[in-house]
């Protein structure tokens, strides 16, 4: 393989410890660690459900993001006011520039390098907020600038084939010799394949594939097995 790409959000590092910390200051809710997936896996749903019209200005992100918490919340019983869930994403967006590099990603980061590999960046979102998660995870110590691909920026969001093909275009890509790293599979999984791209699916949430059509060349479910994975299979 020559060229990896990764997603950002809960493949690079853990989305849920920003997560669980702003649940914890804004509702002071005392939960296990299968409670705290089950309302992060939700909301992660709930944002699926209107991140396209956030993307297109037909609502805000505020909007989006108290929609999220709120009806995840609603899942399981939990009721919270229109003000706690703007508090929760405060809380949430200031624990966010907290986040760090999981240590066996930060491994294959510096793996990859010295194979001089490829390396890239594609994530959706915001451009000014995924800009900050890139600063604040250090990944220009190993990706390029010109190499950060933010669905905001571009104007299309994945799973839709028009980011993967315009990431291919920009890099000059050869699409069997490039592998994309995401924990969505719908997104990541088949918005990569659907254009070529080799995928692997870093399902350390252990969620169910949405489709049994497609399949993923590799499925790591702790970062010590992505690690050791593309170590040993990187040609």
């Amino acid at each position: 393989m020559k060229t990896i790409i990764f997603d950002v959000d809960d493949t690079l590092y853990d989305q849920q410890f920003p997560f669980k910390k702003a649940l914890e200051e804004t509702f002071q809710l005392t939960l296990s660690t299968d409670e705290v997936n089950q309302l992060y896996l939700a909301s992660r749903k709930h944002s699926d459900d209107l991140f396209e019209q956030e993307q297109a200005g037909e609502i805000s992100t505020l909007k989006l993001q108290t929609y999220r918490i709120t009806e995840a919340c609603r899942d399981y019983n939990i009721s919270i006011t229109y003000d706690e869930a703007v508090a929760f994403q405060t809380n949430y967006l200031a624990r966010q520039k907290e986040i760090t590099l999981f240590k066996e990603v930060e491994q294959l980061l510096d793996y990859l390098k010295a194979q001089n590999k490829q390396l890239a960046v594609l994530t959706n979102g915001g451009t000014e907020h995924q800009t900050m998660k890139i600063k604040q995870l250090g990944l220009s110590k190993w990706i390029p600038e010109s190499h950060f691909f933010i669905s905001g920026t571009i104007g299309y969001a994945k799973p839709k084939k028009e980011p993967f093909l315009f990431i291919e275009e920009q890099l000059q890509l050869d699409p069997s010799k490039t592998i994309y790293i995401g924990d969505a599979f719908v997104n990541d999984i088949i918005g990569a394949k659907q254009v070529g791209w080799k995928a692997i699916w870093f399902n350390h949430r252990k969620r169910k594939p949405e489709d049994d059509e497609v399949k993923a060349d590799f499925e790591a479910s702790t970062p010590s097995e992505l690690l050791n994975f593309l170590k040993n299979n990187m040609k």
